[in-house]
Parts: structure tokens; C-alpha cells; sequence
């Protein structure tokens, strides 16, 4: 995807999520040439709690990516506003991340906390109401702060909020992506950042968002990654390696044996595919679902 013009960090700036995925879907999909109707099921075994970024298939409404992501398989649509929320309630599916702030001006900045707490808060109340399980957070961009500051900045921030996570048992998730493609200047840009937040927050209800994409790009050492943190990881997102596109042959990630370490590990999560499809993108989620369900 184009860094400069349809990265997440301008999509969350957004203050309508069906029309920036609207956006995203007129630039870089085709028409849909698939039948919903002819969708068969990927899914055969199940160890693996799959969902779809809502933004990546912003050709289809709400109401249509429901019914296709059942008919495939997927139990989730990720990265939802609350008032999207009823829609999955009415189609049985779960909103396994819930947005809430933009991500560049996030808890790592003491300025932004009045913007982005409310947004959590309100987020975290939506969620309890639905019992779905996830709302996302963002460390926003370095501006020139050191690291430890953010870390600390974002500690403060957390702990403003966790009380109300535990009370009403949802997970905060705070998003690792890449600083060198799509999210120049932003802060958490390796798990040791985000692992030390969720150390000084100490609690079950804060944890880290692992985009397996994000985390390829700056670091690597994914399954090991995995393995060795997987205490502090609550969701997964992934992406082809390069480009951003299909999980596929084309790119260097072996999925299926990132998926088996993530099995391995009794995650109980999700597992939300943020892809932006070359090629018919029903046929590639599909795709996606089957390579995932190891």
C-alpha cells in the first residue's frame, strides 16, 4: 500500500470509517466479481481465532463482509467504530478490536492524553455492552521525545485507564508498527518498547497487538518472537512481507508456521488478517484463511 496516501496512520485521521474505507477499497481494489453466495467455508480445523481488518475490503458494507466472513469461516471483523457494534451482534459476529484514537498523536505524549482517554473509555464501556473482548491503543510518533519518556508517558496514561478495562474485562492493546515504511516517527517500533509498558502497567488487561507485518519489517525473528513473549501478546494482524499485500507464496513469510507457534502457545485470541488484496480480495481472504488454519 502507498505509505504517503493510504497508510493507517492518515485512515485513523479519519473521522468516518466506512468512508476512509470506502477510500481505501476505490484505490486499491477491484469491483468484486465473487458471488457471497458461492463462498464456501475455509475453515476446517480451527485452532486458530481468525478475523479481517474492516478497512481492507472497503468495497463491501458492513453488513456484507459479515455474511462473507461467516460463510468463509472468520469469527471477527476487526478495528470497528461503537456504533458499528450492532451490526455484528445482529449477524452473530464478534468486533474483536474496537478503534479508538489516531494513532501519531497517542498515549506516549502527555498533551494528547486528553484527547485519546475519553476515546478509550468509550471504546472499553462499547465493548463491555457487546462482550466483545478488544479496544486498540496507539504510542503515537516520537515528535523528538525520547523513548523512556514515552514508555513512562504511556505507563501514566494506561493506568488511568486500566481500572475501568478490569472492571469491565476488556483488553487494551497497544499497536507495534513499522517506523521504515508506513509510520515514519512512530514509537512502539519493537516489542521491547511495548513489553516494558505492559511490565510497569502490570496488568492482564493491557497487552500488545503483535502486526506480524509491522514486526517483519523492523525486527523479524517472528516465531522466536512470539514464543518468547507471548505472555504479553493479546492480538495478532497479518500482511505479506513485502508490499502488504497477499500472505501467499509471493512474500517471504511462511505463515502456516507462524500460525502453528501462535497455536502452540494456547492463544486464545484473534488472529485479524490487514492485508490490502491485489487480486480479487474475497478469493484472497479466503486464501489467507486457509494458509491460517493449521
Amino acid at each position: 500500500m502507498n505509505s504517503d496516501r493510504l497508510s493507517r496512520r492518515n485512515f485513523f485521521r479519519n473521522t468516518s470509517l466506512i468512508a476512509a474505507g470506502t477510500i481505501v477499497g476505490a484505490l486499491n481494489q477491484k469491483a468484486l466479481p465473487v458471488d457471497i453466495d458461492k463462498l464456501e467455508r475455509a475453515v476446517k480445523k480451527g485452532r486458530i481465532n481468525q478475523a479481517v481488518s474492516r478497512w481492507c475490503l472497503g468495497k463491501l458494507s458492513l453488513d456484507e463482509l459479515c455474511i462473507a466472513s461467516k460463510k468463509i469461516g472468520l469469527k471477527g471483523i476487526d478495528l470497528l467504530k461503537p456504533n458499528d457494534l450492532e451490526t455484528l451482534k445482529k449477524h452473530g459476529m464478534v468486533c474483536s478490536m474496537i478503534e479508538t484514537h489516531t494513532l501519531d498523536r497517542g498515549i506516549n505524549n502527555k498533551k494528547f492524553h486528553e484527547r485519546c482517554l475519553p476515546k478509550i473509555r468509550q471504546a472499553i464501556e462499547a465493548a463491555a455492552e457487546y462482550n466483545f473482548p478488544n479496544v486498540i491503543t496507539f504510542s503515537g510518533n516520537r515528535f523528538g521525545m525520547p523513548d523512556d519518556v514515552g514508555i513512562e508517558n504511556a505507563v501514566t496514561a494506561l493506568k488511568e485507564v486500566v481500572g475501568l478495562a478490569e472492571k469491565k474485562k476488556v483488553t487494551i492493546c497497544i499497536e507495534y508498527l513499522n517506523s521504515k515504511v508506513n509510520h515514519r516517527d512512530y514509537m512502539f517500533d519493537n516489542m521491547a518498547w511495548g513489553v516494558e509498558v505492559c511490565k510497569k502497567v502490570g496488568s492482564e488487561r493491557v497487552k500488545l497487538l503483535y502486526d506480524i507485518y509491522h514486526a517483519q519489517v523492523m525486527e523479524g525473528d517472528i516465531i522466536n518472537t512470539i514464543r518468547t513473549y507471548k505472555d504479553y501478546i493479546g492480538h495478532y494482524h497479518t500482511a505479506g512481507v513485502p508490499g502488504r499485500n497477499e500472505i501467499d507464496e509471493t512474500q517471504e513469510l511462511y505463515y502456516p508456521a507462524i500460525m502453528r507457534a501462535i497455536s502452540d502457545t494456547d492463544f486464545a485470541g484473534y488472529v485479524a488478517h490487514e492485508f490490502t488484496p491485489i487480486r480479487d480480495p474475497l478469493e484472497s481472504l479466503a486464501q489467507a484463511v486457509r494458509i491460517c488454519d493449521v
